[in-house]
């Protein structure tokens, strides 16, 4: 009867660790995702206030005006931010799932 017992017990554990590790990963590759997006957010700003601090008769050699490159960048810092608030939103959950 004990034999039986500990056989459950043991894959019960097992997939229980596998569970584990597998979230762990989950929750590792959501804080990468999250810390890369928040370096193309920050280099989109500082990019942004840049182009935005330089007088229109600077010469530059740009392919676009000022005012579209600014909102170009505006937007990908926007895509950015919104994937950043999904990955949390799916990270908060997953880590407590198992613990």
């Amino acid at each position: 009867m004990a034999a039986p017992l500990d056989l459950e017990l043991k894959k019960a554990f097992t997939e229980l660790q596998a569970k584990v590790i597998d979230t762990q990963q989950k929750v590792k590759l959501a804080d990468i995702q999250i810390e890369q997006l928040s370096k193309t957010k920050k280099h989109a700003h500082l990019t942004d206030t840049e182009i935005m601090t330089l007088v229109d008769e600077t010469r530059m050699f740009i392919l676009q005006s000022k005012g579209v490159i600014h909102n170009q960048l505006l937007e990908k810092q926007r895509i950015a931010e919104e994937k950043i608030k999904e990955l949390e939103c799916f990270r908060g959950p997953t880590r407590t799932e198992v613990w």
